[in-house]
């Protein structure tokens, strides 16, 4: 019998072998519960860490199924210090628990010890109404959502069995006349709904807008949907129209466009968190309706302020939708305690074993740069050599040369600082997207790209996220938000929508060789080698 490939070690590491023939079956059962941190050619390092085994344990995973993905993999035997600490980290989920009674909300636990140590707390105490008589203590109504997060801080995640108000009904039907949900997207609305709160983890391409309308049907109630920017508020409306029974009269639009509030409203994050004098002036949008259904696209994005909101809306039903729950700005302990934690994952490549999503390759190109550029390299703060290193002019040729050999194929060219894009998109000539790019320009662009009228468009981060591109084949990524994960799985993504030709998707990302620009790309590869990405190394004269 062959030795597994993986090595677990007492620090909570865990090595991965990528040459074994198992090393795909054990990623994508290890990627339940740990986080890769690092990938180089041979050997990957995975942390197990307590707030993945929470998001297992919510997801329905049982220490007995991670332990024995660990020993059924293992080359050695499990440390025994590793089994106990994770049965023990796996035990402290749940043994808090929010109810709801007559007068109130409620902190519960069989435990007297655990629930002494939490509201001993000074943090804790500020949120309590009364000091317990039997096993349970009162907290006040407003502080459901700050007290999950401190609960968590403390290492005693509290599940929240409070309930939820049912909202305004209004009556919300699919239309699955010339189209039907996939078995995958009906998992994951059955696992939302029988909890009422969490995320859902989808790859790009997957249909995450179509589990938010099957969560929407399977609630009917009025729906208050927050995305990433007003194109992305667009396709949602297209989406709703053409699958759902909703029509142009039930769904609003909330942005710095349009002030609309219907039973269906879709507003921007970046309104939400617009201020004048000090003050958020459009929170009134969040008691507008009595909303049953609060859905946040891409929450991995959703932006800090909007957490401190959040945690006032803990009485509606809370969606999340993303394809990857990585942050990072270190806040994904306030997407476990206020959206609710990780309801139902799909691995990418399950996804696109089943036909869903497109293949994919990626390649990471390297590329020198001369002497004259090496030497203000060097001679540059940390921050400035990696801007040197990312723009360096010897990536438009590099580009040309990618363009050439895909040549007629629909390419983006994405990257990071607007002056290097401005510089790429006039030696290429062709259409340049920013953040500066007028929405009804920006749409019409990505308009002519779908149908093949124009062939190759330059972008910023404004497509990043939520953009729709299903003929796009070929990504050119320049330059990006140094390491990144999140921003490099969101640009592969642009990619996977499944061609009408069957072709495998190619990512190129260019890095400069011998410079940060190659340390940050590889921290930006490690959630896509955790999905079973792996990233072919060429050089440039290989071209």
């Amino acid at each position: 019998m062959i030795p597994g490939p993986l090595i677990v070690q007492s620090d909570r590491t865990v090595l991965l072998e990528v040459a074994h023939p198992d090393a795909k079956a054990a990623r994508q059962a290890l990627a339940v519960f740990a986080e890769l941190e690092r990938a180089p050619e041979h050997v990957h390092t995975y942390r197990i860490t307590r707030l993945g085994l929470w998001n297992a344990s919510a997801a329905g995973h049982t220490a007995d199924e991670m332990l024995g993905t660990l020993s059924s993999y293992a080359k050695f035997p499990v440390p025994t210090s590793v089994e106990t600490d994770l049965r023990e980290t796996v035990a402290r989920y749940g043994r808090l628990t929010i109810e709801r009674d007559d007068e109130g909300l409620v902190l519960v636990s069989s435990d007297d010890a655990v629930l002494r140590e939490v509201i001993t707390s000074k943090r804790i105490q500020p949120l309590i109404a009364i000091e317990p008589a039997t096993k349970a203590v009162r907290i006040v109504d407003w502080a459901r959502g700050e007290l999950k997060q401190e609960l968590l801080k403390l290492g005693w995640p509290a599940e929240d069995n409070a309930g939820f108000t049912p909202g305004t009904p209004f009556d919300i039907e699919l239309d699955e006349e010339s189209w039907s949900l996939r078995e995958y997207q009906r998992d994951a609305i059955t696992h939302f709904t029988d909890a009422g709160s969490g995320v859902i983890v989808l790859p790009c391409g997957a249909g995450k807008t179509l589990v938010g309308a099957g969560a929407m049907a399977a609630n009917d109630t009025t729906t208050l949907i927050l995305v990433t920017n007003t194109v992305s508020a667009r396709q949602w409306r297209t989406e709703l129209l053409n699958r759902t029974s909703l029509t142009e009269d039930d769904i609003g639009e909330y942005s710095g466009h349009v002030k609309e509030i219907k039973p269906v409203t879709i507003a921007t994050y970046q309104i939400l968190t617009a201020k004048r004098g000090g003050e958020y002036t459009h929170l009134g949008l969040l008691n507008a309706l009595d909303w049953g259904l609060i859905v946040y696209d891409e929450v991995h994005l959703l932006p800090a302020p909007v957490f401190k909101l959040t945690a006032d809306l803990q009485a509606r039903r809370r969606l999340g939708l993303t394809a990857t729950l990585v942050r990072e700005d270190g806040h994904e302990g306030d997407v476990f305690s206020l959206i609710g934690p990780k309801r139902y994952d799909a691995p990418w490549k399950e996804i696109e074993e089943q036909g869903f999503i497109s293949p994919a390759e990626c390649f990471e190109v390297r590329i020198d740069i001369d002497e004259d550029e090496r030497l203000q390299y060097a001679a540059s703060t940390d921050r400035e050599r990696y801007r040197i290193a990312a723009s360096s002019p010897a990536k438009i040729d590099v580009a040309k040369r990618v363009l050439a050999k895909h040549e007629g194929e629909l390419t983006l060219v994405i990257g990071q600082y607007i002056d290097q894009l401005e510089e790429i998109a006039e030696a290429l000539d062709v259409p340049l997207i920013t953040g500066q790019t007028p929405d009804s320009e920006r749409e019409r662009l990505f308009a002519e790209f779908r149908v093949g009228n124009v062939k190759t468009l330059v972008v910023s981060k404004v497509a990043n996220f939520s953009v729709d591109l299903p003929e796009a084949s070929v990504a050119i990524q320049i330059s990006g938000s140094f390491g990144s994960r999140q921003e490099e799985a969101q640009r592969l993504g642009r990619l996977l929508r499944p061609k009408s030709n069957g072709q495998t998707a190619k990512f190129y990302a260019l890095v400069t060789r011998d410079t940060v620009d190659q340390d940050f790309a590889l921290s930006r590869q490690r959630f896509l080698a955790e999905q079973g990405y792996s990233y072919e190394i060429i050089d440039a004269s290989a071209l």
